[in-house]
């Protein structure tokens, strides 16, 4: 008779355990995590928007990329706790964060990527120095040039003649902002470069000329185009290659960032937490490479979530 209540006794804890361990496995994070920034970014936030949804069922993020001069504003405004940028924020963008809010935005670098010039893929140009890319596409030619070059025949020999058709980005674009600053010495763009909303369409239009050229993130080349290496004032050679863009020895390089906005001491939200938790991590950054951008060092990564209050890699 003991026996058979100390066995029912058994089961009905079991069973109460059991009751008890169900909401902890119904506790999946749930939420939607919306993004508004850089077009450059797009392709790789969706990856990791993706990626985050297969991990956490419950979670979504939902992204408008409208260009990366959108982020600020949107983060200001309140509208967005995570803002993808392919530049660095401004000190009057900075400004008016902080003035809202009493502290900064967190910056965190995401990936390294490189601006790299294009042409026909049957255009035999294969480097230029900056001062003849400056006098391409501004009328200043604040980096050197004694004119401007507007037709074929002054820098190569063969079949592409004609007038040198530049595009580019449109003014909102980090990508439009730093190639006037590098390429252009900080100079202005002539007023007859098409400009487009992203860097897939300026790829296009190249691919499409035989006398164009333009300029797109790394990530962005297709069989249609070939890059077009730069040369220094030595004469040296260099080409967007991931080594020499993680080195930095590639001029054009920038790092891809997301801005937070993250009060002092306090801990991220759900949804922010586990999306950062994945970029920052190995599996984010694989995802990272997959699209042609540049991985970030291990180091660079434990460094960043440990400002972030995430877990050490690997434990």
């Amino acid at each position: 008779m003991l026996s058979a209540i100390r066995q029912r006794l058994r089961v009905a804890l079991l069973v109460v355990g059991f009751v008890c361990a169900t909401p902890t496995l119904a506790e999946e994070p749930v939420g939607t995590l919306g993004t508004v920034g850089s077009d450059t970014m797009a392709g790789l936030m969706l990856r990791w928007g993706e990626q985050l949804a297969r991990q956490h069922p419950g979670m979504r993020l939902q992204l408008q990329a409208s260009g990366s001069a959108s982020a600020p504003p949107a983060l200001t405004a309140g509208t967005t706790l995570v803002g993808p940028m392919s530049r660095p924020m401004t000190e009057v963008e900075l400004s008016a964060f902080e003035r809202h809010y009493g502290y900064p935005p967190q910056a965190l670098v995401v990936a390294r990527d490189a601006l790299v010039v294009v042409v026909h893929r049957h255009n035999p140009l294969r480097s230029l120095g900056r001062p003849e890319l400056d006098a391409i596409f501004s009328d200043g030619r604040r980096c050197g040039a004694d004119d401007s070059m507007d037709r074929w025949s002054a820098l190569i020999e063969g079949d592409i003649q004609g007038h040198i058709m530049p595009h580019g980005r449109n003014a909102v674009s980090g990508t439009h902002e730093l190639f006037r600053r590098e390429a252009l010495c900080n100079g202005a763009f002539r007023p007859d470069v098409s400009e487009h909303p992203g860097s897939a369409a300026v790829v296009a239009a190249v691919a499409s000329d035989p006398r164009a050229i333009g300029y797109a993130g790394l990530n962005h080349l297709t069989p249609g185009v070939h890059s077009v290496a730069l040369r220094d004032d030595d004469g040296n050679v260099h080409r967007p290659e991931p080594s020499a863009v993680r080195s930095g020895d590639y001029p054009f390089t920038r790092d891809l960032r997301l801005y937070v906005n993250l009060p002092p001491d306090n801990a991220l939200p759900e949804v922010e937490r586990a999306f950062l938790d994945l970029v920052l991590s190995p599996e984010g950054q694989a995802i990272v490479e997959e699209l042609g951008f540049v991985a970030l060092p291990q180091a660079v990564l434990e460094r960043q979530r440990r400002d972030l209050g995430l877990e050490p890699l690997g434990s």
